[in-house]
């Protein structure tokens, strides 16, 4: 259960958005559509295997 301090004089816009930004962070949704299908394990890794190369081209275009 996600917990939002509402602070005194503090815009409901506000808060609702913190909470949307935090409820993103948990990762849920992306977890349930994930399980929605199967995916080959071999799939995942490979997709594991682009994301990191991709993350690795971007340090490395951030240390040259």
């Amino acid at each position: 259960m996600l917990i939002i301090p509402i602070k005194d004089g503090e815009n409901i816009d506000r808060a609702l958005k913190r909470y949307k930004r935090k409820f993103d962070k948990t990762g849920v949704v992306r977890q349930l559509r994930s399980r929605q299908q199967f995916t080959k394990p071999s799939v995942v890794r490979r997709a594991q295997i682009q994301k990191a190369a991709y993350v690795q081209g971007l340090k490395d275009a951030l240390e040259s």
